[in-house]
């Protein structure tokens, strides 16, 4: 079973989220799923298009939220474990865990692109890796 189950979201970098969110949600026609300050200074705005099953996470670039692609995984102690092992550059030494949020980490591809994994049990093929 693969480590990876899906894209769940993919970060638009922006200069201005209220501008951002008008222009996605008023011109492109893209639904709102979340704008929540997930700590202080730290805003978190999602948002999808009609039908997809990827979101838009419209961030500014020096947010403290990592600018990334948001990967499901089954789950996300052994993903880590898996990364650590690999010698991939991890950015959280153990799993984020929040209130309402499944447990998580970022770290960096090779080509220094920003990802994230975040435990999904919502997807179809999830289950142990």
């Amino acid at each position: 079973m693969s480590m990876t189950t899906r894209v769940l979201s993919v970060s638009v970098p922006v200069a201005d989220q209220d501008a951002a969110l008008r222009f996605y949600t008023e011109v492109l026609g893209c639904e709102l799923v979340a704008d929540v300050e997930v700590w202080p200074g730290a805003r978190y705005v999602e948002v999808v298009p009609p039908g997809s099953t990827v979101a838009l996470v419209l961030l500014p670039p020096d947010s403290e939220i990592p600018v990334a692609v948001r990967l499901g995984t089954p789950d996300a102690a052994a993903a880590h474990a898996r990364i650590r092992e690999a010698g991939v550059t991890l950015h959280n030494e153990e799993l984020v865990r929040m209130d309402g949020v499944p447990p998580m980490f970022s770290f960096t591809d090779p080509d220094g692109n920003g990802l994230v994994y975040l435990e999904d049990d919502s997807a179809p093929d999830a289950g142990p890796s």
